[in-house]
């Protein structure tokens, strides 16, 4: 019972949060004023002024592409460049040298496209100036790249016999300095006097309190007994060969509490560290953890109302934020009951508890930190991946066979269980249109959907978006089982080796940017097939909605009729689903 309170409190305490929210970022992408707007105003004008921007212009839906790709592009060669030459960049105080263009490449592709997907780790990869000036900046702006979309989808919407959708600047500038800064602020502040890190200092070092014997290949010699005097090396009392012994740690610092938040804020999820929201100096404490955690889904809930408001009707963004919320505490209870009570070989495996007492908690606790347990870990293992985030707080690989497969399940389904900030809500409209479309045929009715007709092209964009991410999937994953050298880079063999490499591509294509711990996708192949799948699968859907959104714009609007579909209700809610 416990557990189910505590399962209980976290989506309370999401759905509260979300539902002010929401009106306010509705508020700043109309252009109402708020209680930022002193603050936020005079900053919104300068960045006018600073681009040379008309806040008022209206861009047909073409032109509000052609600007949306133009500057992602743009924002991925500047960070290709910086990881590249990093090495010759400031704020790099342990002189940590360049990326290999493959790597480059991946990574620039994964923080343009708003996956995070992580084939390195942070504190021995990149410096100070990559993290901050590369990583933290497109993490704000691919997420307000999301919610720009989004909100020139909505007026495509509502908009009767117009051209335009909106402006991407302008929508731009008010997600990054209305929304996702002062929200990003304010969880640093609060992350950081919990004991996150935020530091330009280079590393520090700790001696140890017994060193390290390593052999020639790097591995530890089990039992070894260093003499930290003499520096000889015994196992048993006899004498023993070591490559090299060590005898400090390195404790890696850096600007950490301002990406780790907007990590969190923007469905990014990559982390600082290489152990992610696992490592200490990430997630130290369960307060840290519970705003993270949060953070993940804080968004993409919000915008559901804000639909609902900026269309004029409440009822359709309660229809779709109940139609996620269905399916997301859905799989947080599949997830839930198999980590809870583990496996059958587990349980015949007596050094494991899989039944609490009063000592332990129980369940599976592989691969999950002891100091959040198993509900907060299955909590955060859902919400990552019904979001494209992809932080994680647990080892998606420990899990158990049917609880590591609702993670993948949720990536694949396009990740429009909440989804993205923006794109998991334009994505699931896709959903909606198709939905519709099916059910108006049912009865023999031309489709509607907010008063407007579905008609083919609309119907074929919504295909396009629909099937983006598993076609994308599919063909990288399938070609990577195909090569001989992906068993290279598994952790595991037999059926868990497969799920390596689907997962891996799943996160990709769902701009996700989680994994299963083990996997080594730094090779060429990895790096370049997956940074493909995440700019194909990113961006189609973002073209295709686009382009509804025009065709929809230029529409008149239809009366409601008794023979017209209800799209808030229960029937809605059965065709999403299905």
């Amino acid at each position: 019972m416990e557990r189910l309170i505590q399962y209980g409190v976290y989506l309370v305490i999401l759905v509260v949060l979300a539902i002010p929210l929401g009106a306010y970022i509705g508020k700043v992408m109309n252009g109402e004023k708020v209680f930022l707007s002193v603050v936020c105003g005079p900053c919104e004008r300068f960045v006018y002024r600073v681009m040379g921007i008309d806040s008022r212009e209206e861009m047909t839906a073409k032109k509000y592409i052609f600007s949306a790709v133009i500057f992602n592009a743009i924002g991925f060669v500047v960070l290709f460049l910086i990881l590249l030459f990093q090495g010759w960049l400031p704020l790099n105080p342990e002189r940590i040298p360049g990326s290999s263009w493959h790597l480059a490449f991946n990574t620039a592709a994964s923080f343009m496209t708003n996956t995070n997907w992580q084939a390195y780790s942070g504190e021995g990869a990149l410096s100070y100036f990559s993290q901050m000036m590369g990583l933290t900046v497109q993490n704000f702006v691919s997420a307000a790249t999301g919610i720009a979309v989004l909100f020139a989808v909505i007026r495509g919407f509502v908009r009767v016999k117009k051209n335009g959708v909106g402006n991407f600047w302008t929508d731009l500038t008010r997600s990054v300095i209305y929304i996702l800064l002062p929200l990003s602020i304010a969880a640093a502040v609060l992350i950081g006097s919990q004991g996150v890190v935020q530091s330009f200092r280079p590393y520090d070092k700790a001696a140890l309190l017994e060193p390290i014997a390593l052999d020639v290949n790097g591995g530890i010699i089990e039992n070894a007994v260093v003499d930290r005097e003499t520096g000889e090396v015994t196992v048993d009392g006899e004498p023993v060969e070591a490559a090299q012994i060590v005898k400090e740690q390195v404790v890696p610092l850096g600007p950490a509490a301002s990406q780790i938040s907007i990590k969190q804020l923007g469905t990014n999820g990559g982390g600082f560290f290489g152990l992610n929201s696992t490592h200490p100096f990430e997630n130290p404490t369960i307060f840290t953890n519970l705003i993270q955690m949060l953070y993940l889904l804080l968004i993409p809930a919000a915008l559901c109302f804000t639909f609902g408001r900026n269309v004029k009707d409440k009822r359709q963004g309660i229809a779709i934020f109940a139609a996620m919320f269905i399916m997301l505490t859905g799989a947080m209870a599949v997830c839930a009951w198999n980590e809870q009570n583990g496996t059958p070989q587990l349980a015949q495996d007596k050094a494991v508890a899989v039944t609490s007492t009063d000592g332990t908690a129980g369940g599976n606790m592989e691969g999950k930190e002891t100091r959040f347990g198993i509900v907060t870990s299955v909590t955060w293992a859902t919400w990552t991946t019904a979001a494209s985030n992809g932080s994680v707080n647990s080892m998606h690989d420990s899990y158990t066979p049917i609880g590591g497969l609702v993670p993948m399940l949720l990536m694949q389904l396009g990740e429009v269980v909440f989804g993205g900030v923006g794109c998991g809500l334009y994505g699931m409209l896709a959903f909606a249109v198709l939905a519709v479309f099916i059910a108006g045929l049912m009865v023999g009715r031309t489709p509607e959907y907010l008063g407007k007709k579905i008609e083919p092209f609309e119907m074929k964009m919504a295909v396009l978006c629909c099937l983006a991410t598993p076609v994308v999937i599919l063909v990288g994953s399938g070609i990577a089982a195909l090569l001989p050298s992906t068993a290279d880079s598994l952790n595991n063999g037999g059926a868990h080796g497969l799920s390596e490499v689907l997962y891996s591509y799943s996160s990709g294509g769902g701009n996700n940017g989680s994994a299963f711990a083990g996997f080594n996708a730094n090779t060429p192949f990895f790096n370049v097939s997956i940074g493909l799948v995440m700019i194909t699968a990113r961006f189609i859907p973002l073209v295709a909605m686009l382009l509804v959104a025009g065709s929809m714009a230029q529409k008149k609007r239809v009366a409601a009729t008794a023979g017209t579909l209800s799209t808030c209700n229960g029937m809605l809610y059965s065709f999403l689903f299905l």
